[in-house]
């Protein structure tokens, strides 16, 4: 399959499937540096994911650190016949925030956390900021398929297994999630 043909169609290679069945297994059997590769292999894309949901990198950070405390607490959660590590651990990352977010939901009002500048910026990295606040402030299931989808860059496919739910269920949020920003964005004064 050439490099092409794999960010096509998003599947792990073999090599990095058999490294990864590798290094579960010695993770399993007691191996602290196995668990040190998977953290080096996996670590950015959970929080890369975290960052994107949250727009808070101290969040972000914190998450990830979770993701992988979650797997040294169960460290035989994974199967790897039914998909990719990556996509299981991001997955993981998602119900960690999820549970963060309805516990959190309780204290913030997200209109007053999220509230874009209505002062036009010059800059394109307070279009991003804005951006990415808009993303975060977005119900999960949609903010979910928009970081999967749009900022990852993952198959449809792929999104519905971290989330889940249906393809059709991936394509029909997705859709509803682009209609929500882009009304929030302009109804800001974010968008022209």
């Amino acid at each position: 399959m050439s490099a092409s043909a794999i960010e096509l169609t998003g599947i792990m290679p073999e090599p990095e499937r058999i490294r990864d069945r590798g290094l579960l297994e010695r993770f399993r059997a007691g191996d602290a540096d196995a668990f040190t590769e998977i953290y080096r292999a996996h670590g950015r894309a959970v929080f890369r994911f975290a960052l994107l949901m949250t727009a808070d990198e101290f969040k972000a950070a914190e998450t990830t650190q979770d993701v992988f405390l979650w797997l040294i607490r169960h460290p035989g959660s994974f199967d790897p016949s039914r998909g990719e590590l990556s996509a299981f651990l991001v997955g993981v990352a998602r119900k960690l925030l999820k549970k963060r977010y309805s516990e959190e939901r309780r204290w913030v009002s997200l209109d007053d956390a999220m509230a874009c500048s209505k002062a036009p910026s010059n800059e394109g990295a307070g279009d991003v900021i804005r951006l990415r606040k808009a993303i975060a402030g977005l119900p999960e299931r949609y903010r979910a398929v928009v970081v999967l989808c749009d900022l990852e860059g993952r198959t449809y496919e792929e999104a519905a297994a971290i989330s889940e739910c249906a393809i059709g269920t991936v394509r029909s949020r997705l859709h509803r999630a682009r209609a929500l920003l882009a009304r929030k964005l302009v109804g800001r004064g974010c968008l022209a």
